[in-house]
């Protein structure tokens, strides 16, 4: 369960607050009440904060990695997706 501590409250248990941040559990500051910041591991923050893929290098490394009927998609689930009728009739007004 996620720990949360008022400011004034965890300038009294910082150093409880780092060390369940550091065990990977983040912890949420909050002022009168309402959340204004959280503590997470630095490990964390690199994660979160590190270089990300474009989304078409993402898509790529998706398509490459991803097997269908390994992962528990039939073909058969592709072709149920589509709508493979001719579509509805649009007036232009013309």
């Amino acid at each position: 369960m996620a720990r949360e501590y008022s400011i004034a409250r965890a300038k009294d248990h910082l150093t409880e607050a780092v060390r369940a941040a550091e065990a990977g559990e983040p912890v949420t500051l909050t002022r009168r009440g309402r959340p204004v910041a959280v503590i997470v591991s630095e490990a964390e923050y690199r994660r979160l904060a590190g270089p990300r893929d474009d989304f078409w290098t993402a898509l790529q490394e998706f398509r490459a990695s991803f097997d269908g009927e390994r992962d528990g998609f039939e073909p058969e689930y592709w072709e149920s997706l589509r709508e493979r009728g001719p579509g509805r009739d649009v007036d232009l007004g013309v």
